[in-house]
């Protein structure tokens, strides 16, 4: 007959260190670097950087297939549009264009020297 195994076998002791504790420092080891060698560490400026223009103002046109069209005229100086239906977004693109002639911000102002 045989004899029955145990159900559990017994947990062996090992001098090796268990993988939560943390192992000693290697002495091999240099101090770390951030980046690899030969790769310059200086901060060059943005070559994209812009000519000084920037957006004053946004027209959005929304027109799903078989739904109205939408659009909204937005503006840096506050001015805000919207229009529902075909008609109204055609007005509101002829607004928004006549807007850039009048708008405080992109007019130019009196006392100022021309570039």
């Amino acid at each position: 007959m045989r004899t029955p195994q145990p159900s559990k076998s017994p947990t062996p002791t090992t001098t090796r260190p268990s993988p939560a504790e943390l192992a000693s420092p290697r002495a091999d080891l240099g101090e770390p670097k951030s980046v690899a060698e030969g790769i310059p560490t200086a901060v060059v400026p943005d070559p994209q950087q812009g000519d000084g223009r920037y957006p004053v103002a946004w027209l959005t046109i929304c027109t799903p297939r078989g739904a109205t069209p939408t659009a909204r005229s937005t503006c840096l100086c506050g001015r805000e549009r919207r229009a529902f239906g075909a008609r109204q977004v055609l007005t509101l693109i002829t607004d928004h264009e006549a807007h850039r002639d009048t708008c405080p911000l992109r007019a130019p102002q009196e006392g100022r020297t021309a570039a």
